[in-house]
């Protein structure tokens, strides 16, 4: 008999990344990897545990633009195209290698994933949202909503309409995605401010994710800490990180993707290849970029990527069982201790960023799939389960009100609010008082109706809070500000074309074509509440 619980979720999120104004856009690759190193990989491990009779459960956020672009009809045949080449490259290297035998090796390790993943994704007719949609069907997995764009609440709650529109139409979209509203979200960045409960609550939501010490500096503090989840005023649950098995899978210096038996992710075949050779499966400008290819392992630390030696996906295999094997001991003695003090079930919550799996850490599907086994075969400590499934298993949680936080660096909002990027907030406050005045008005035709919802569309894709990120981590920056930028120029173009009475309707076409998500929003959503 189980005396506690972990609950395993993964966040699924990208920034809505689709350029069909332009043949080739670097950045769209973000989905093309994360289709082929995480989402197709974790699909395959759902698969194999549900044919081997594994009741396994888990949580997963899939948040609207990921959805949106899995959906896409030009993603998904891009994608189509990023994979035929990389099948193509993975057969060159093949005969390229004929007498290297450990790089065919693994150019044949690379040629059968590329196939199971081709396999898989026409399997589904193209449609990884259906793929994961049939494990909520079998209650094996809860796939939760978030922001609208992953909009960074705190820094929009002077304008509380620009909350409320991120929070109902992510709830909306997820519904005529998923054909039933959904249970829970996961904040964008797991950041919350006192207040945002009672518009989770207005939107149907029962529950939330946040950081530990907004649990933790709840007041009052809650009897459990982290280890239950605390009701707030308006009865919308709140599950905090459990710090200890976060470090584990997250941290590179102590965590498990630092093995040295690992795939080192920052040497890539994309970028050693010799030039002409490798020339066909780079940026069309000549430009080298990874290719996900990738030969080496970690190794050891302190060495240059000159001295890493070759990967061997069977040892690396080897060490996610045994790494598997610790992270369960760890969740048994964990429980054993907690429930010793508590006095009933603990929850130890373990979110992480999906990407994680399989892009970042290679062999993070596997770890997944042999944690899985070996909590169903090898103990009855605990038992896995996913965050709604817990709610019905237990109903009666202390009430508290959270803490301001969210998992970024220090834990507050500097992250996303400091030298490297508060130049857009005043844009951003001013789009959102322009998208409120909007909310009163009446259109006099379907072509400025048209043009009211392009507006809401456009301050959503200028509120995500990847583009306040990428600034502040200093990579990609031009196409985060680029991106800021259009979006607003956007809304305050239809804003001025509104009140002059003229729509231009050619233009209107266009940006509706390139910015397509949310086909059927309605702008009154900004409506004051």
């Amino acid at each position: 008999m189980a005396i506690g619980y972990v609950a395993l979720v993964l966040h699924a999120h990208l920034p809505f990344v689709r350029h069909p104004e332009s043949d080739y856009v670097l950045e769209e690759e973000w989905l093309y990897e994360a289709i082929t190193e995480t989402y197709i990989p974790l699909l395959r491990v759902f698969e194999g545990l549900k044919q081997d009779g594994i009741d396994f459960k888990i949580t997963m956020s899939m948040t609207p633009p990921l959805v949106s672009m899995l959906r896409d009809p030009l993603l998904q045949d891009r994608y189509d195209e990023h994979l035929a080449k990389l099948e193509e490259l993975t057969e060159l290297e093949i005969e390229h290698n004929a007498h290297n035998g450990h790089i065919r090796y693994l150019a044949e390790h690379y040629a059968a994933e590329f196939n199971a993943a081709r396999e898989l994704w026409e399997r589904y007719d193209r449609d990884l949202v259906t793929a994961f949609k049939q494990f909520q069907d079998t209650n094996n997995l809860e796939i939760i909503t978030c922001g609208a764009t992953h909009g960074y609440l705190p820094l929009m709650k002077m304008y509380p309409q620009a909350v409320w529109a991120q929070i109902q139409v992510a709830c909306e979209h997820y519904e005529e995605n998923f054909g039933r509203p959904p249970k829970g979200i996961w904040l964008p960045e797991c950041a919350y401010y006192e207040g945002v409960e009672r518009m989770l609550a207005d939107a149907g939501l029962r529950y939330f994710l946040t950081d530990g010490h907004g649990i933790l500096y709840a007041r009052p503090r809650p009897r459990f800490g982290t280890y239950a989840p605390i009701f707030t005023e308006c009865g919308v649950a709140a599950f905090g990180r459990d710090h200890e098995s976060s470090q584990q899978v997250w941290s590179s210096e102590v965590g498990y993707p630092g093995a040295p038996e690992y795939r080192e992710f920052y040497k890539d075949l994309g970028w050693e290849a010799e030039y002409e050779y490798i020339k066909p499966y780079i940026m069309p400008n000549g430009q080298r970029k990874n290719t996900g290819i990738k030969y080496h392992k970690i190794t050891g630390r302190g060495l240059g990527l000159g001295d890493k030696a070759l990967y061997d996906p069977y040892w690396a295999r080897e060490k996610t069982t045994e790494h598997a094997g610790n992270f369960m001991f760890n969740r048994e003695r964990q429980v054993e201790h907690l429930h010793g003090i508590m006095q009933r079930p603990p929850i130890i919550v373990s979110p992480y960023d999906a990407e994680l799996f399989g892009h970042w850490w290679y062999e993070g599907p596997w770890f997944i799939d042999y944690l899985f086994r070996k909590s169903w075969y090898d103990q009855n400590t605990y038992d896995m389960t996913h965050l709604a499934d817990y709610l019905r298993a237990e109903p009666t949680q202390q009430v508290c009100r959270p803490s301001q936080s969210s998992w970024g660096y220090k834990g507050f909002h500097e992250y996303w609010l400091n030298e490297t990027n508060a130049w857009i907030y005043p844009h951003l406050h001013k789009a959102a008082e322009r998208a409120i005045e909007l909310s009163y008005r009446e259109p006099a035709d379907e072509l400025e109706l048209r043009a009211l919802n392009q507006a809401a569309r456009e301050l959503l894709l200028a509120q995500s809070s990847d583009w306040a990120f990428i600034m502040r981590t200093g990579t990609m920056v031009p196409y985060a500000v680029r991106r800021t930028r259009s979006h607003l120029m956007r809304l305050n173009k239809i804003y001025d074309d509104l009140n002059q009475g003229k729509v231009d309707s050619g233009w209107l076409e266009k940006v509706e074509a390139i910015d397509n998500i949310f086909p059927n929003i309605n702008y009154r959503v900004y409506r004051p509440l």
